[in-house]
């Protein structure tokens, strides 16, 4: 399995401990998004646990138009770049066509690819030839499988430096499905597999003009996938998730976070050695 290195000091892949990618779904306020970086990183510190924080510039698939997206590319690479400076964390963020892979590289440690992208040839390609690693959102349209086409056109270009995380199937209307299945199937591709404990629980369009939630489920999915054998999780968190500006019914609130990192850290260390001899 290739080993994805982050920022010369995160190592993701088989032998390396579960790394986790967290953070608000989109910059709401830089007061905001410096409190949640400051937590996490306290969190992270504290469990010995590989952090990446994660927000969004702007969140260009909501479903209405009267939707918040953030402060845009400027204004949010600007507290991306401060919260790197400020805390020493490896920040990522999403990026969603050609020309932001550029400016997003000369600040970011990783790049991730938002899943309903996952199949645009021309993105993938210009993310994976900017020199830094690359984080594919598996799309909600996908079978496992079909991974491998998205793959191939990643490691063409960038040999190790390529994630994809599972973040749940259609399944009917406004619903989707986690398959635990879909984690060997990908990590046997010879990737890493990230797991998205927040995402997997959203409920698309479930609410008319955003998307609802079940948050409630985020830990049972989230320590079923530590047991399946990923190479991190990624939870989208909140420190009052019925406020949040974006995806607040499926944000994992932050004093919830402790608990049940140290469950899963315990998970994966029981199950890791066996499943890297499995490799």
């Amino acid at each position: 399995m290739r080993t994805v290195t982050v920022d010369n000091s995160i190592y993701i892949g088989a032998g390396h401990p579960l790394v986790l990618i967290a953070g608000p779904c989109v910059i709401e306020t830089e007061d905001t998004t410096f409190d949640i970086a400051r937590q996490l990183c306290d969190l992270c510190e504290k469990l010995s646990m590989p952090l990446i924080f994660k927000a969004s510039f702007d969140k260009a698939n909501r479903s209405s138009i009267n939707s918040y997206r953030g402060p845009g590319l400027e204004k949010g690479l600007e507290i991306l770049h401060a919260v790197k400076q400020k805390f020493g964390v490896s920040v990522l963020t999403d990026i969603h066509c050609v020309t932001q892979v550029e400016p997003v590289a000369q600040v970011v440690d990783i790049l991730q690819i938002p899943a309903f992208l996952c199949r645009q040839t021309d993105l993938l390609v210009a993310a994976a030839s900017c020199g830094k690693p690359i984080n594919v959102k598996k799309g909600q349209f996908l079978a496992p499988w079909d991974v491998k086409n998205i793959v191939e056109k990643c490691i063409r270009i960038a040999q190790d430096s390529v994630t994809i995380t599972e973040r749940g199937v259609s399944f009917g209307y406004n619903n989707l499905v986690s398959d635990m299945r879909s984690l060997p199937i990908i990590r046997r591709m010879g990737v890493p597999v990230i797991f998205d404990a927040t995402h997997s629980v959203q409920l698309p369009g479930g609410q008319a003009t955003s998307s609802g939630g079940q948050r409630e489920f985020i830990p049972h999915l989230a320590r079923s996938a530590v047991a399946a054998g990923c190479d991190g999780v990624f939870f989208e968190c909140h420190p009052c998730p019925e406020s949040a500006l974006c995806d607040g019914p499926n944000a994992l609130p932050l004093d919830r976070m402790e608990n049940l990192l140290r469950q899963l850290l315990a998970i994966d260390a029981i199950v890791k050695p066996e499943l890297n001899r499995e490799l």
